[in-house]
């Protein structure tokens, strides 16, 4: 059976031919923790179990997976070690992304073609010092405000933390570590997957700063880690994407928007070969999803 989307069951939705326009506009929105599936959870990991040297990254909390399936009006969350906040890297860049544009939205920032640019630079090539303006532009008071807004709640120390950025992608600058772990560059894949999942619904700061929010993130302009997958085998899916990479930490992010799949992914591998690790990662995690449609969530 193919994976098809069907979102009728929601109000208020745009739709062209087969494929649904992001952002949907929703009636009721429930928090992605209330989507939690036990038995897709458990199904996720008995498949990436299958490979011992996963199931060991998995066991000392090396490997961290979050998986939120959008396929139909049934949404589902699954999480392998979700709430295990680790260095990320470039990932939380998405956390500057979020506390930038809510600060054009406040008006404390003036919108410009220079930080347009900067924004599209530091998501598309993940660019340092682009991403290191944009810090600047706000600090990181602001970012750590924003992330726990009460209506996103992004960093929350009850459930392990969260996204966090608390130094700049340069090497001078003081450091502003978030208070659980003493990381500058941080994410949990629960909270990862829970920023693209207010951007699907319109969630994030609004429904127009979304759909801004959204263009700058699609079509990614690196093609490792999911994308190299992806591009493979759904070529006709949006990707909104953001990774990052540093020594043997090996994080990626995506929002797959296709005619036949629509998902939610984030990976957080430590491990020399992560790159490649994530990369694999794509086929396991949709086979699991193509078997998930009729699950009994509460068992």
């Amino acid at each position: 059976m193919k994976y098809i989307f069907s979102f009728l069951f929601f109000i208020g939705v745009s739709v062209v031919g087969a494929q649904q326009v992001l952002p949907i506009k929703i009636a009721k929105f429930t928090e992605l923790k209330s989507n939690k599936c036990k038995a897709l959870e458990k199904n996720l990991k008995a498949e990436l179990s299958r490979n011992a040297k996963w199931k060991s990254l998995i066991a000392s909390k090396k490997m961290s997976i979050a998986v939120v399936d959008l396929s139909n009006h049934d949404i589902k969350y699954a999480g392998v070690n979700g709430n295990n906040m680790v260095y990320a890297a470039s990932l939380p860049k998405i956390a500057v992304l979020y506390a930038v544009m809510d600060a054009i939205d406040k008006g404390s920032v003036k919108d410009t073609p220079d930080v347009r640019k900067d924004l599209k630079l530091m998501i598309a090539k993940s660019n340092n010092a682009a991403s290191t303006r944009m810090i600047d532009l706000v600090g990181y008071e602001k970012i750590e405000e924003v992330l726990r807004n009460a209506g996103s709640m992004l960093y929350d120390p009850g459930t392990g933390g969260g996204l966090w950025v608390g130094k700049r992608y340069a090497a001078a600058g003081k450091r502003y570590p978030d208070p659980l772990k003493g990381l500058s560059h941080a994410a949990t894949p629960y909270q990862a997957a829970n920023f693209y999942y207010h951007l699907v619904f319109g969630k994030l700061i609004n429904f127009e700063r979304s759909v801004e929010m959204l263009d700058i993130l699609k079509d990614p302009e690196l093609g490792h880690k999911f994308v190299y997958t992806l591009r493979d085998i759904a070529p006709n899916a949006k990707l909104y994407r953001k990774s990052g990479s540093w020594k043997n930490y090996h994080s990626d992010s995506v929002l797959v928007w296709g005619p036949e799949r629509k998902y939610i992914l984030v990976a957080l591998i430590e491990d020399s070969h992560g790159e490649q690790i994530v990369r694999k990662l794509v086929e396991p995690v949709e086979k699991v999803l193509k078997a998930s449609e009729n699950l009994n969530c509460s068992k």
